[in-house]
């Protein structure tokens, strides 16, 4: 159980916002005539032609992860096979057999009872797996959408959930990164991903990146291959600041997106990343 510092506890409980639409979102956020603004709403014009409405969400620094969790959820019908494995939960003892670094997992918030790392580490993850459960069980959209959006109206669930998928993404990294050790083949974000010079490895990848995120950062944009990789799903953002160009649309990753369920996401400087609403429930440009 955690315990909630007081900043936490007196945001606004619901950490997605409630769908407006999105032109008119567009043109309440960016009144002004400057270059910057034209090009924004005139990538925001774009999106329209997909999405009729835009879930604001909370700007903190687990804004990417929130957002990438929620569409994930809200579009699932079933649970995906990585986290239907009878094992998964027990992910955190089993690494941190081989890699007990895996104990110096910083989480945001301040535990209220003496309980080990990997114990709340797993316990996150059966959360995790119980609400995505609960979530597909749903008898139709409207009513996925509604226990969607509880798990991010209730603090205490929605940090434990998002701890969970950070330490999905830390698995996956050690996972990668012994297949590079083997000279065996892994996608080129790995290389990327391992090239920095705070994160040459998934420990030091750890202690200075993911244990950050929530905290003091978010995600870089390598480590939205990394999440798109472990939710095994194409994470589609509309780069607003990127209207006109090829960048505009980026996937994360970008080779299985024929294969992948695709989420969409929309940001205006790759760190803040909204929810856009299609129309039609189900659909995905």
């Amino acid at each position: 159980m955690f315990v909630f510092p007081d900043i936490v506890v007196l945001q606004d409980k619901c950490s997605i916002a409630p769908e407006v639409d999105i032109l008119a979102y567009s043109e309440k956020e960016w009144r002004g005539n400057t270059a910057k603004s034209a090009l924004i709403k005139k990538g925001y014009e774009e999106v329209s032609k997909h999405f009729s409405g835009l879930r604001r969400v909370r700007g903190d620094n687990y804004c990417a992860l929130r957002a990438t969790l929620f569409q994930a959820l809200s579009q699932s019908t079933e649970v995906p096979n990585w986290l239907q494995k009878e094992d998964i939960t027990q992910l955190p003892e089993q690494l941190a057999a081989d890699y007990t670094w895996i104990t110096k997992w910083r989480f945001p918030q301040a535990s209220g009872e003496e309980t080990s790392i990997t114990q709340l580490l797993k316990q996150n993850l059966e959360l995790l797996k119980e609400k995505w459960q609960a979530v597909v069980q749903a008898p139709g959209p409207a009513e996925r959408r509604t226990l969607c959006s509880q798990v991010f109206c209730n603090s205490e669930e929605e940090y434990c959930v998002l701890e969970a998928l950070k330490f999905l993404m830390l698995s996956t990294a050690i996972e990668l990164h012994t297949l590079m050790q083997r000279d065996s083949d892994v996608p080129v974000f790995c290389w990327l991903l391992f090239a920095r010079d705070t994160s040459e490895s998934p420990h030091t990848f750890l202690t200075n990146h993911l244990n950050q995120v929530g905290f003091t950062g978010g995600l870089e944009q390598v480590e939205m291959f990394l999440l798109g990789y472990t939710l095994k799903q194409t994470i589609q953002v509309y780069r607003l600041y990127k209207s006109e160009t090829e960048e505009f649309v980026t996937y994360y990753p970008d080779d299985h997106k024929d294969e992948w369920p695709r989420l969409c996401l929309v940001t205006e400087d790759d760190r803040h990343y909204n929810v856009p609403v299609a129309e039609q429930e189900g659909q995905t440009p």
